[in-house]
């Protein structure tokens, strides 16, 4: 039933369609393969394999993008999924815009996480120690320019580029540009890799 109800959803936007279907985490892994999706819609509870772990398969084998969908609003979930390589995370009483808008941002390479739980990663990993100490720059991280690390540090304390654009004095696309260097030269998929790689690396002080 919550399948065929995305599926009408999805079917009423002129530039989606749907390829497939999977009541498993099996199953959805053997489809991909097959029918090569650009994204994928990834419930977190289902038999044989949950949500999650075949995220994590997924993402090692395939170029697609996966946004996980979920009745639970529970911070494990949140936090597996992104590890796992998910670019989305929608719970399934969200809005039906913001679920489209999910499945665009993952094709356009960007990332959406539901507006209360992106608060919640963001706190999370503040609460953290960082794995290096604060003001180091991790090895990794090296090849930034300093105006990247400056648009790392902002991405990371969960600004959007218009607001980063207006804190560092530069345009909105001079931003996008910045990120997409980031994102290329430290092998991430989104901004919420970034993220995660800000605090765990200790690039910006947790709880700052």
């Amino acid at each position: 039933m919550v399948r065929t109800g995305l599926r009408l959803i999805l079917e009423t936007e002129d530039d989606l369609r749907v390829v497939g279907e999977a009541s498993t985490g099996v199953e959805a892994i053997e489809q991909a393969a097959r029918l090569q999706p650009d994204v994928i819609l990834m419930d977190v509870r289902m038999p044989r394999m949950d949500g999650v772990e075949a995220c994590r398969q997924l993402v090692d084998s395939s170029e697609a993008k996966v946004v996980i969908l979920t009745t639970f609003d529970l911070d494990e979930h949140l936090f597996a999924a992104v590890r796992a390589g998910a670019c989305g995370f929608l719970l399934k009483a969200s809005p039906p815009e913001e679920l489209v808008s999910a499945i665009r941002a993952a094709h356009a390479g960007n990332a959406l996480v539901e507006p209360r739980m992106t608060r919640r990663l963001l706190d999370e990993f503040a609460r953290r120690p960082a794995m290096v100490p604060t003001g180091e720059i991790p090895g990794r991280m090296n090849e930034l320019t300093e105006r990247e690390l400056d648009v790392l540090r902002e991405v990371a304390r969960g600004l959007s580029n218009v607001e980063i654009g207006e804190r560092l004095y530069i345009g909105e696309a001079t931003v996008k540009t910045h990120v997409t260097h980031i994102l290329a030269k430290l092998g991430l998929r989104d901004r919420i890799q970034a993220v995660v790689l800000a605090y765990e690396s200790g690039l910006i002080e947790p709880g700052r």
